[in-house]
């Protein structure tokens, strides 16, 4: 059941994202008007086939989801008639042609803007960004961080939830900066302390980071019983209910929740032993645990959630929304916050500041496609707006056969005066080949190496 939901979300994903960028170069493509012969989501022999509009461009859906292309009218592929030349795309401005190239990139942007004004407007939960005691000997101990320490600003940038405390600090480690964070204690009281993020490794710059620096989140005591288990996951398969009050794990007692969350993931695809209390009698109940990636490591896993106090999650969890147009207007910042930090971690992989290790290929994609659509459709929808702000950076970059290299072509013509040479095109070709395939080989190789340490 998880294979299928994984799958489906992941080829729905790529769908949506292949035919929103395609669609931005079609779009632009006819608005200049050139004629377009076929528009493909996908690559190899076609799947279902179909023409229709004025100039019967032919529609199809390939075999191979990964990518998808918009054919057009064009004097370098084929013979054109003489009476259509003026709709050839070689025969366009080179102002035209870039806009027609751009445009499959910032369509990409744009459907991110989108999610994120969906989200903005609609509400979106999130943990209140309340620290735990942290861990002895961590920058977070140092900083003296306290636990019940409620985090209202990161450098003077606000946050809400958890998530944002997250991102700022993650942008932060990045350039190894030292942060003012601004604090509000139980009574009320505010300080501010200094957090030094110098020491994270390019290695730590992942979701393991928190952990890293000590920055946990508070522990508000849950008492270890099942409130929920996720059908088809291991607690729901191997026995557990809602109701059942744990005892102990593998043999050690337990009184919170978080002990119960602490003996499992560190158990990763193994069996667990639980002692229950369940409507008055002791019970031993054997799980199997799932394994699940959380940055360089894997994790114990099985699907199950606690039974929570309504009023003592009320002050742990906020809701973040704004009217639309503040929504639209915060969408595309934080559009542009991503895009920016995406070229900042490539940059500083590129020189060896950020491990390589942090690439991720479309094992590890569908991983996390399956992942967000088991919790909601609202971390679904930011799934898909993180990828696709993926897809729209690395399109732009100067790499010949994607999208930025014809644009660097283009700019070099500009400059020149006339279009790059036959040969240039083809040995640029060629070499943007290689270094796509040298980076998708070795994101996969990545995800393999991900499969086997879980």
């Amino acid at each position: 059941m998880q294979l299928i939901l994984t799958l489906g979300a992941f080829i729905l994903a790529l769908g949506i994202l292949i035919v929103f960028h395609e669609y931005g170069h079609y779009l632009v493509a006819r608005l200049a008007g050139v004629k377009v012969l076929r528009f493909s989501v996908g690559f190899g022999a076609p799947l279902v086939k179909k023409r229709f509009g004025r100039d019967q461009t032919e529609w199809v859906v390939a075999v191979f989801p990964f990518g998808g292309y918009v054919k057009m009218l064009d004097e370098r592929e084929g013979e054109v008639a003489p009476t259509e030349r003026h709709r050839a795309f070689n025969r366009q401005s080179v102002w035209r042609r870039i806009a027609i190239v751009a445009a499959g990139p910032i369509a990409n942007f744009l459907l991110a803007i989108l999610l994120y004004w969906v989200l903005f407007a609609t509400g979106v939960p999130g943990l209140k960004p309340v620290i735990g005691e942290p861990p002895k000997n961590t920058p977070a101990a140092a900083a003296q961080l306290k636990s019940g320490d409620f985090v209202r600003a990161v450098d003077q940038v606000p946050v809400k939830t958890w998530q944002e405390l997250r991102w700022e600090l993650l942008e932060h480690a990045v350039e190894k900066n030292l942060v003012e964070l601004e604090l509000e204690n139980e009574k009320g009281n505010i300080r501010y302390e200094k957090l030094d993020l110098s020491g994270v490794g390019p290695e730590e710059l992942d979701a393991g980071l928190m952990k890293k620096i000590g920055v946990v989140r508070y522990d508000a005591m849950i008492e270890p019983v099942i409130g929920e288990v996720v059908e088809g996951d291991p607690a729901s398969r191997d026995g557990l209910l809602p109701g059942d009050y744990i005892e102990s794990v593998d043999g050690s007692p337990v009184q919170h929740w978080a002990e119960v969350v602490a003996s499992v993931r560190v158990a990763p695809s193994r069996p667990v032993v639980f002692g229950i209390l369940r409507d008055g009698v002791r019970l031993v109940v054997t799980v199997d645990t799932d394994s699940v990636d959380e940055g360089a490591s894997a994790i114990g896993r099985i699907g199950a959630a606690p039974k929570i106090d309504e009023q003592r999650l009320e002050r742990l969890i906020v809701r973040v929304r704004y009217p639309v147009g503040v929504s639209l207007y915060r969408a595309t910042l934080k559009m542009g916050e991503v895009s920016i930090f995406t070229l900042r971690m490539l940059g500083r992989m590129i020189i060896g500041d950020v491990s390589l290790k942090n690439l991720s290929g479309p094992i590890t994609i569908a991983d996390y496609a399956g992942q967000s659509a088991k919790v909601g459709w609202i971390a679904y929808l930011n799934f898909l707006a993180l990828i696709s702000i993926s897809l729209g950076v690395l399109n732009l970059l100067p790499v010949p056969v994607l999208d930025g290299g014809h644009l660097m072509y283009y700019l070099v013509e500009i400059v020149k005066g006339s279009p790059v040479s036959e040969r240039a095109l083809e040995l640029g070709q060629r070499v943007g080949l290689v270094l796509l395939f040298a980076l998708m080989a070795f994101a996969i190789y990545n995800d393999i190496i991900r499969l086997a340490a879980s």
